[in-house]
């Protein structure tokens, strides 16, 4: 059911976990990636960021690990949000964090 309820997002999902590999893709975020020739299931989410992207992600990581906020990281090239939340499990581990796109609506 929650696969159904990710995929039925109209926008990219991926979810990192604590060693940056990345462990679920909803159906827009394996499409987006397919597009580009990229199968990045169980990769390191580094292996489709350049350098200065890297370092932001780490820093990023950091800051919604400490304060638990999402952040807003950038607007990409379809004029789509990216952010990036922090993940717990039902005990309260921290165990990653999902990166999330949405349409940047100009009002």
């Amino acid at each position: 059911m929650l696969k159904g309820i990710l995929d039925s997002y109209p926008y990219p999902i991926v979810f990192v976990d604590n060693e940056y590999i990345i462990r679920f893709m909803n159906k827009n975020a394996q499409e987006h990636h397919k597009k580009k020739g990229r199968d990045l299931m169980g990769k390191s989410i580094f292996d489709c960021h350049n350098e200065k992207s890297i370092e932001k992600i780490k820093k990023y990581y950091e800051q919604i690990k400490y304060n638990g906020k999402e952040i807003f990281v950038f607007v990409n090239s379809k004029n789509q949000r990216v952010y990036m939340q922090g993940v717990r499990n039902n005990q309260g581990k921290w165990i990653g964090f999902i990166e999330r796109f949405e349409l940047n609506l100009q009002i």
